[in-house]
């Protein structure tokens, strides 16, 4: 295998790694949620503030989540994986 062959290996591992942990992140997050919704009604329903009750502000809260895990994901790949593939397809280019 090529130089530039592992590195793309190497990088694509790094990418696999890290989507498979923000899956899982999202996932504890949003059935963590939904268990409570099942199992847990009377907690959710506590009122915080009129109007605001945690069951709402858990909800709200998984929803951002996925917000914050996609930027996570976007910032390392335009910090990290983009320069490394853009290396990797300038070695290709000059040999």
């Amino acid at each position: 295998m090529s130089g530039i062959q592992t590195a793309l290996h190497k990088i694509a591992a790094e990418r696999f790694k890290l989507a498979l942990i923000l899956s899982v992140l999202m996932l504890i997050f949003y059935f963590g949620f939904i268990l409570l919704v099942a199992f847990d009604k009377p907690l959710l329903g506590t009122i915080l503030s009129p109007g605001l009750s945690l069951g709402i502000l858990l909800g709200a809260l998984v929803i951002v989540s996925a917000w914050v895990l996609c930027l996570i994901y976007v910032q390392w790949a335009n910090n990290h994986y983009d320069k490394v593939v853009a290396e990797a397809v300038a070695q290709l280019g000059r040999k």
